[in-house]
């Protein structure tokens, strides 16, 4: 796959003219974290079908190679309602759920480390083109609490639905707790209405937004519940930190 990834970092060295003289590493490592950044930075145009065709086997090879969760070989933590701990772009599902900005493109930082930039890196760059289709005929940038849906592309789940969580910077409020409650249900109705079976949420808002982690799983969890009353959906809450994995553990499997 290395003569791929080369073929994939001259491609999108190419197009532009704005970053001087940079030189391919040796270092595998090393040139994956300069085409990752530089995918990170590349703007919502539309690539070739070569280096489309080129991208989809490369990344489709690297996220078989960290090898791929199959929800079906999940153990649920209650009824319709699993936890698992894991990179949610090897999650083999029906959707994902991104913590997207507002803005709703990715993440523009070169390998920031955030949901929105791994999500975005693995499924190529189909997928900031077609959210910035979205946004384009949206006009606006998205609000707080609603959600969009988009194909995964080069990911092992079918969708990604897009959410923006609250930013809380100080005190946390109650207009906050209703705000994420919404990205909750907003995320729900949309998988609802798209035929979506299984849903995996990251823990929305409680990286660089700031929602503390327990009330954030908290309210994730009730709402969760309440929307499976009446909706059958598998639902995976996905964590990454230890710390959030044992938040919702001790809140699954009870009353």
């Amino acid at each position: 796959m290395t003569d791929k990834l080369t073929y994939l970092i001259n491609y999108l060295l190419a197009e532009r003219n704005d970053l001087g003289n940079i030189s391919i590493p040796d270092d595998d490592g090393d040139k994956f974290r300069l085409y990752r950044s530089l995918v990170n930075i590349r703007p919502a145009d539309k690539a070739d079908e070569q280096y489309l065709c080129a991208e989809d086997e490369f990344l489709t090879a690297c996220t078989a190679q960290k090898g791929i969760t199959d929800v079906a070989d999940l153990c649920p933590a209650e009824d319709g309602i699993y936890l698992w701990k894991g990179d949610i772009t090897t999650l083999k599902c029906d959707a994902i759920v991104n913590a997207a900005n507002s803005g709703m493109t990715g993440c523009w930082q070169p390998c920031h480390n955030c949901i929105d930039n791994c999500i975005h890196t693995f499924a190529g760059v189909r997928l900031r083109r077609k959210c910035n289709e979205i946004m384009l005929a949206q006009g606006h940038e998205e609000p707080t609490g609603k959600a969009k849906i988009t194909p995964a592309y080069n990911l092992p789940c079918k969708y990604v639905i897009h959410t923006v969580g609250p930013i809380v910077q100080g005190r946390l409020t109650a207009a906050h707790c209703r705000q994420l409650e919404s990205s909750y249900i907003s995320c729900l109705e949309t998988a609802g209405q798209n035929g979506v079976n299984s849903i995996a949420f990251c823990c929305i808002s409680t990286g660089v937004f700031g929602f503390p982690q327990k009330k954030a799983a908290e309210i994730a969890v009730l709402t969760v519940r309440e929307y499976r009353q009446k909706h059958d959906i598998k639902v995976i809450f996905n964590v990454f930190k230890e710390e959030d994995y044992e938040i919702y553990k001790g809140l699954l499997g009870g009353s």
